[in-house]
């Protein structure tokens, strides 16, 4: 610890040749997993927190098994716990740029802890000397400059016996010092293997020190030192708990409460809450800082669970269990869904008919699962995926998964989350040639990157889109699709492809007599038509979306129409023209009892009149607009629908 503290005052190699640093400050704590290397990054980190006043964030770099986290993931991690928002599918060069700038004026602390190369330390490094990050890992991090890793090896025979007496008391270190120091040297020092070997010492008040140094004396020299120790624990522990233990090696992102180790194990939620805690009192695992019970199963002992559940559980067990976990994890998305609809019948009976242990007594505290276990759900999520054998179940959790998201977090707070999902979705679909699925995967996708910016992305998924949906016969799919490449097309300005593509989508909807969907596409190739300054084509559209709308039944939408006629005929030269359809559409305004649309048809009037130089009875409907607009203002919010201004003019 006095070495890491004396480090981050240390002059830098930039500052001996003159350079202000360019970059923050990396300390690097290094070691083997059980060595006590993220205690020690964690107790660094509460020292000198106070000197860093925006806080400290902390991120894992290496899933329990040792597989890298993508940057990507990372760095949308650490802008969510700055409460930043992370743009829905955003690549990992872009969220680590959106990152350093969020930190370029910050004084921020960040651990990052399992990481596995330098790369993904150095995509997340700000550029700034203010802030300070502290990695851990199991070597150098080659790459990085100026940075000298702290390496940990055992700890000193004192400190070790110290971490001993923290579960024994100090009488029975005490009375057999010897002992104890060759339980030290067994366990090589090592605090992993040491807190395992003081957990099975108060599970058994009689046993001496002496005992536990002799049973691991006449063990197999093979393996480490806390492989030893954990396979005489293991072997210790009732059947049932033995094997709660081991299964957990299939726990998502090494996170477990009560209901994965009740469905892993096919045992009871009570049963399962006491092997929780009775394997936390041992060592074997962690509980997590959570409003809900969580545990962590801590990395060192990840691979060595993997290993005795291949050696004492069939694949087919192995593969029950997965499965059990993914369904009690549906059922539950499905209770914290359901609860959010109480005026729903079907969500009402589908609630009733779920066991009582997988209720949310309120939508609150369903949303409060939703937020402890969110890690643990996308892991859920992408281990179902990875699988490959159970593509049903994984199919049906992320579809529940999306629904849980959106009815409680909205469309717009879930969309980093969502969009990785819909990914899953994907690539389930391609796996098994779903055409179906991957049209809806694809559109969900494009959706996003229209939303943010990247249109060209979307323009090619929403191609992809429509020839997926042409597989699968599926004429929504179809639609929606061709409807989307021609309002992605009018993104980027071209026009011409724009009205072709909404024509192709209306060709579709006429053949199918889907006349609510044929109206409002007539205005859409008529905003693509006034974008590109064919007045001529644009009024025969809108014409024929006004005719639509009104053989529908749907006064307000036609109304609109002849509003945005009458804002064609004006940009034509037509401003008498102009003059009356204005007031045509005021009058089925009226009729409407749309007072936000009349206000906008008044507007429009008052513009037109002032061009035909009739200022006074301009000034007489802009008031009344006004009027109208506050008493729409004080009726509430939303008053007469969408905003009118904007309608059939959106891409």
């Amino acid at each position: 610890m006095k070495e890491l503290r004396a480090d981050i005052e240390r002059t830098g190699l930039d500052t001996l040749t003159g350079r202000k640093a360019p970059r923050a400050r990396v300390l690097l704590i290094a070691g083997r997993p059980g060595s006590g290397r993220t205690a020690l990054a964690e107790e660094l980190v509460r020292q000198v927190a106070r000197r860093y006043p925006d806080g400290v964030l902390r991120t894992r770099l290496a899933e329990p098994d040792g597989t890298p986290v993508p940057v990507e993931r990372a760095a949308r991690d650490l802008l969510t716990a700055l409460d930043l928002p992370a743009p829905a599918g955003a690549d990992e060069d872009e969220l680590a740029a959106t990152l350093r700038e969020a930190l370029a004026d910050r004084r921020a602390l960040i651990l990052l802890d399992d990481a596995t190369g330098a790369d993904q330390v150095d995509a997340l490094l700000p550029d700034t000397p203010e802030c300070l990050l502290v990695a851990v890992s199991a070597g150098p991090l080659t790459g990085i400059a100026d940075v000298r890793p702290c390496t940990l090896g055992g700890l000193d025979t004192k400190s070790a016996l110290d971490l001993l007496t923290r579960y024994t008391g100090s009488v029975r270190i005490t009375v057999d010092p010897r002992a104890a120091e060759a339980l030290v040297e067994i366990c090589q020092g090592q605090p992993a293997a040491l807190i395992l070997a003081g957990g099975w010492l108060a599970a058994r008040p009689q046993a001496a020190v002496s005992d536990l140094a002799k049973q691991l004396h006449a063990e197999s020299d093979e393996g480490t030192p806390l492989s030893r120790v954990f396979g005489l624990v293991h072997a210790g522990l009732p059947a049932p708990a033995a094997r709660v233990l081991r299964l957990l090696s299939l726990a998502p992102a090494g996170l477990a409460d009560p209901h994965t180790a009740a469905a892993l194990a096919g045992c009871s939620m009570s049963a399962a809450r006491t092997a929780l805690d009775d394997l936390t009192a041992l060592g074997l695992l962690r509980a997590v800082d959570s409003p809900l019970p969580q545990y962590e199963v801590p990395a060192a002992l990840h691979p060595l669970l993997r290993a005795a559940a291949e050696a004492h559980e069939r694949p087919a067990e192995l593969q029950l269990a997965r499965a059990r976990m993914f369904e009690r994890t549906v059922r539950l998305l499905q209770s914290c869904r359901a609860v959010t609809e109480p005026d729903n019948p079907q969500a009402r009976e589908k609630l009733q008919g779920t066991p009582r242990g997988l209720r949310f007594p309120t939508p609150a505290a369903a949303a409060e699962w939703l937020t402890a276990r969110r890690p643990a759900l996308l892991a859920a999520a992408r281990a179902a995926v990875a699988d490959g054998e159970l593509d049903t179940l994984a199919r049906r959790l992320m579809s529940q998964l999306v629904r849980a998201m959106v009815a409680h977090f909205g469309t717009q707070e879930a969309a980093p989350d969502l969009y990785g999902v819909h990914r899953l979705v994907l690539d389930v679909a391609e796996r098994r040639d779903l055409p179906r699925e991957k049209a809806a995967a694809l559109l969900n996708l494009a959706d996003v990157d229209a939303r943010t910016g990247r249109t060209a992305e979307a323009l090619a998924r929403y191609r992809a889109a429509l020839d997926a949906g042409r597989a699968a016969h599926d004429p929504y799919a179809t639609g929606r699709a061709m409807e989307s490449v021609g309002g992605a097309h009018l993104e980027l300005g071209d026009y011409e492809r724009a009205a072709d593509w909404y024509g192709r989508a209306l060709a579709q909807r006429l053949a199918r007599d889907e006349r609510a969907d044929a109206a409002r596409l007539y205005g859409r190739i008529a905003t693509a038509h006034t974008y590109a300054g064919r007045y001529g084509e644009a009024q025969r559209a809108w014409r024929a979306a006004a005719a639509g709308h009104r053989k529908n039944g749907d006064v307000a939408a036609h109304a609109r129409a002849l509003s945005e006629l009458a804002r064609v005929q004006e940009y034509a030269g037509r401003p008498e023209e102009s003059l009356r359809t204005c007031e045509e559409s005021l009058e089925w305004a009226r009729r409407a009892e749309d007072t936000r649309l009349q206000a906008a048809v008044r507007l429009r009037l008052a513009d037109t009149l002032d061009r035909l130089g009739d200022p006074t009875a301009a000034r007489l409907h802009r008031g009344e607009a006004g009027r109208l607009l506050e008493e729409a203002a004080q009726n509430g919010p939303g008053t007469g629908g969408p905003d009118p201004l904007s309608a059939g003019t959106q891409p």
